[in-house]
C-alpha cells in the first residue's frame, strides 16, 4: 500500500482542483494568523465537496479521533457508515493505522497535510487524495480536523 504525504509548499502537488479549493477556503478562514475553528467553516460554502468531507473530533489524553461527519459519497464509496464512531473502530487495520498517523501529525503540529494513497476497496485497487486541515476553537489547539477526500477515476 503506497502512502505519499505532502507538507507545506508541497501541497501545490495536489492533483484534484476541489482539494485546492478546500485548502484555499481553509486558508481564507484564518484570522490574525490563528487557525480557523469549526464555527468558521460554513457547509453551504463547501457544497462543491460536501459529500466528500470528513469532520473529526480530536480527543486528547490519550490522542484519539471520533468521526463527527462522513460525507455521503465517502460512505457509499467505502461501504460503511462511520459517523459517530471512533477511528479505533474502523474495520480495516491498515487504513486505521495510516489514518491515525496522519491525523496525529495534523493534531500535534497544527499544520495541514495532503496524502495520496492506494487502497484495496471492494476488492479493487483504488487511488485517492486527501487534504487534511486542522481546526481550533481557540485558534491554536487542534480540536477538530477537516478532511477532503477525492477518489481518482
Amino acid at each position: 500500500m503506497e502512502q505519499e504525504i505532502r507538507r507545506g509548499s508541497e501541497l501545490a502537488q495536489v492533483a484534484h482542483p476541489d482539494l485546492h479549493r478546500l485548502y484555499a477556503y481553509w486558508r481564507a478562514a484564518h484570522r490574525d494568523g490563528r487557525l480557523p475553528g469549526r464555527r468558521d467553516i460554513d457547509p453551504i460554502e463547501l457544497r462543491f465537496i460536501l459529500g466528500d468531507l470528513i469532520l473529526l473530533e480530536v480527543l486528547h489524553d490519550p490522542l484519539r479521533f471520533r468521526y463527527r461527519l462522513v460525507g455521503s459519497n465517502l460512505t457509499r464509496s467505502l461501504g460503511r457508515e462511520m459517523t459517530g464512531r471512533m477511528l479505533d473502530e474502523h474495520p480495516e487495520p491498515t487504513f486505521r493505522r495510516l489514518a491515525a498517523e496522519v491525523y496525529a501529525e495534523v493534531a500535534t503540529t497544527a499544520a495541514p497535510l495532503s496524502t495520496r494513497r492506494d487502497a484495496v476497496i471492494d476488492d479493487r485497487l483504488r487511488r485517492y487524495e486527501t487534504m487534511v486541515l486542522p481546526l481550533a476553537a481557540d485558534g491554536a489547539t487542534v480540536d477538530m480536523i477537516l478532511v477532503g477526500m477525492r477518489f481518482e477515476r
